[in-house]
């Protein structure tokens, strides 16, 4: 897009913006932190007092955390920190390009404004968004995502695999397959709607129609979400709060939302019919109450109450009005961005809904760089019994590729083998597939697909429809190689015809003679996989751990975020990496890649903790994690606060049933049938019900004796299909 508008209006009238990013609160703490020698621990702890809210400040953050003016009176240097840190918040700190703003002029950028050329050679403006508006330029955004190239390769696929053509752009939107999917939660490689807290809004929501979703990509916002005008909005969308107008006018401008205003264009258009404004005032009314600029607010509220009494609208009407306007337009939407996001929210709903296979295929080669996302749609489609196979040299393309129901991983994944070689064994393949690995070699060039490549594609299980052996294989594969390699040569010196062709392949009785060392097990072969892909693909080690994992752990890597601080986490996983660090005092602690069935989180094991779990750290087989979330600003990780062998969870952990339920979201109803699941599961187990209402209190009652519980899979499975995944809890 930006290449066309360049030649469309000439390169020197086109530019990219400059934004910078600024210090916030906790990241001018932080820099100072470190100027000042301060230890790193201590610095982290101070930061991390700052709530991470929208619009945060030191001032306020002083106002609202008691701990740090404790903090500021008992050590001089923390004073001393927040002081010089006040001095430098919201400073420019470095620049970098918009994500998608874009300058047209009709004469050269230069006449205009300065430039800047950045560190990847992109040329953008000096002057940021404000400023360039404030000179006369037209700013256009340009939002490149990875999800067009997924939707188009998906049809590209579809055509290629089943014929039909299909056009998203006259999809039908009323598609109740799509809806129900969305629905129920199922948001894996869905646009805009895959974080913990989306899918959440959409099982609160329920949407069955078009706008439904266009709301909930307004609604999922900071403020929004804060300000409880999302609570509202699902109450009155099912009918558990009325609908209500102040006046007769405001139906048709706010009957799609249900009575609350959502929109910018809602706020517009409140001002036009009641206020008598213009659709020019309207929008300047818009950014006033955006911008939150109290003296324009004024001038509007004076205008607005004009307009309103010319139409006979009392003043103690009007001014409830303008403030419920002033109120719902801070966090207003802008109704056609939602719109478009909306859209491709549902073509990629309801590309997964029809055509999942082509649709994950595409999905994961647009995110092939993304290794925690990879492991997440991978499990997905394992759930849904969609076959994740390994690269094979007589099916695989360059790139993800659906092979029968199935989802085949490309060659391109495969460390070790490059695009060269991939071109080298897609050409000696042709229309011809390979029958043997003799067969192999001696039709690839060895030159191009070296002996590492080939030690990979084994690994990879890229050679299985050869021969399933890998390990025999492999070990095999020295004097494989040298034969076809001399065979090359005879070939090259005219001693082709008299010596054959090709390697013969091997006699039933060489294909049936046991390898002089064991064949990999499935630990080698697993392990072997996820040295040069990066994944496991035929198995997981935490295959056979799936019960424990589902009747213990209450959180995924995918959920960590959305927990918030605090939070418990009982998670089963394998530790991929692990980095040792020594402290000041001496004492070993380490810093954790954990990966589970759905990516990787980092993990923070103090010393304490290290020392009680040396056994588990070593052990090198799947492990159970309890710890604590620390949420940055952008980030989670974990604090371990305990972790052990996957074998002896039950044993750790299966003491008592906890059921964890939140007061605004069950019914009567919903508390029977929890009742009655409780009564269906009967045990042994003690049983403690916790009363939640989020943000007020949290109550805990104990289950009489006569209702103890035997804490199963089956149960584990009805609650979490019934009310979601973080209802029960095992202690």
């Amino acid at each position: 897009m930006i290449r066309y508008v360049e030649d469309r209006y000439g390169k020197e009238n086109v530019a990219q913006i400059i934004t910078f990013g600024t210090m916030k609160a906790r990241a001018a703490v932080r820099d100072v932190g470190r100027v000042l020698e301060m230890p790193y621990a201590d610095v982290d702890k101070i930061a991390k007092l700052i709530p991470p809210d929208l619009g945060m400040t030191i001032e306020k953050a002083l106002a609202v955390e008691p701990r740090l003016p404790e903090m500021i009176r008992d050590n001089p240097k923390v004073g001393d920190l927040f002081e010089y840190a006040k001095g430098i918040e919201g400073l420019s700190r470095h620049a970098s390009t918009h994500a998608a703003g874009v300058v047209i002029a009709n004469r050269p950028i230069t006449e205009y404004v300065p430039l800047y050329r950045n560190s990847n050679g992109d040329i953008t403006t000096q002057f940021p968004m404000q400023h360039i508006e404030k000179v006369g330029l037209v700013k256009f955004d340009f939002l490149g995502l990875r999800t067009l190239t997924a939707i188009h390769n998906t049809r590209k696929l579809i055509l290629d695999q089943r014929g039909e053509a299909v056009d998203v752009d006259t999809l039908s939107l009323s598609d109740p397959e799509t809806y129900a999917m969305l629905s129920r939660g199922d948001t894996a490689g869905v646009f805009q709607c895959e974080s913990q807290g989306f899918t959440d809004l959409l099982l609160r929501l329920k949407p069955d129609r078009f706008t439904h979703l266009i709301d909930a990509v307004a609604l999922y916002r900071p403020g929004p979400l804060q300000s409880g005008m999302v609570d509202d909005f699902i109450a009155r969308r099912h009918g558990q709060k009325a609908i209500e107008y102040q006046l007769p006018d405001l139906e048709e401008i706010l009957r799609d939302t249900y009575g609350v205003i959502v929109y910018q264009e809602q706020v517009m258009q409140i001002a036009v019919a009641l206020g008598g404004f213009s659709m020019g005032e309207a929008d300047v009314l818009r950014k006033a109450m955006g911008k939150k600029d109290a003296a324009l607010m004024e001038k509007q509220k004076i205008r607005f109450f004009e307009g309103a009494k010319g139409k006979g609208i009392s003043a103690k009407k009007a001014a409830a009005i303008f403030d419920l306007m002033a109120q719902f337009g801070e966090y207003g939407f802008n109704k056609s961005h939602s719109t478009a996001y909306a859209l491709l929210a549902y073509q990629t709903a309801y590309l997964k809904t029809h055509y999942p296979v082509e649709f994950f295929c595409a999905l994961m080669t647009s995110e092939s760089g993304d290794t925690a996302k990879i492991i997440r749609y991978m499990a997905y489609c394992r759930e849904r019994s969609i076959a994740v196979l390994p690269p094979d040299v007589n099916e695989s393309r360059f790139a993800f590729h659906p092979s029968g129901g199935a989802i085949r991983f490309g060659l391109s994944a495969i460390k070790g083998v490059g695009a060269a070689a991939i071109e080298v064994i897609r050409e000696a393949k042709g229309e011809d597939p390979f029958g043997s690995v003799e067969d192999f070699l001696s039709r690839v060039d060895l030159r191009k697909v070296n002996k590492r490549a080939v030690e990979s594609l084994v690994k990879a299980g890229a050679l299985d429809s050869l021969d399933p052996d890998r390990g025999g294989v492999f070990e095999r594969l020295p004097s494989l190689m040298e034969a076809a390699q001399e065979s090359a040569r005879r070939k090259g010196s005219g001693q082709y015809a008299l010596f054959g062709g090709t390697i013969a392949p091997p006699t039933a009785r060489e294909r049936d003679r046991k390898p002089s060392s064991p064949t990999w097990g499935r630990r080698e072969r697993l392990v072997n996989e996820r040295e040069v892909l990066g994944f496991y693909i035929t198995g997981h080690p935490l295959d056979e751990y799936a019960g424990e994992m589902e009747l213990f752990a209450n959180a995924t890597s995918a959920r960590i975020a959305s927990m918030g601080s605090g939070a418990e986490v009982r998670i089963g996983g394998i530790i991929s990496s692990l980095r040792q660090k020594t402290t000041k005092q001496g004492k070993k602690m380490a810093y954790l890649q954990f990966e589970d069935l759905e990516g990787v989180l980092e993990v923070i094991v103090f010393p304490e903790v290290f020392q009680q779990s040396r056994d588990a750290l070593t052990c090198g087989g799947p492990v159970f994690l309890v710890g604590r979330v620390e949420a940055e600003e952008k980030t989670a990780k974990v604090v371990a606060t305990e972790i052990f062998r996957m074998e002896n969870v039950r044993e750790r952990l299966a003491r008592s049933v906890h059921f964890q339920i939140y007061t605004d979201r069950m019914t009567p109803a919903d508390i029977l049938d929890l009742r009655k699941m409780l009564e269906r599961n009967a045990g042994e187990k003690r049983g403690f019900l916790h009363l939640v209402r989020e943000g007020a209190y949290e109550a805990v009652l104990a289950l009489p004796d006569s209702l103890g519980v035997a804490p199963s899979l089956t149960l584990a499975r009805e609650l979490r299909v019934r009310f979601g995944y973080d209802v029960l809890r095992l202690h």
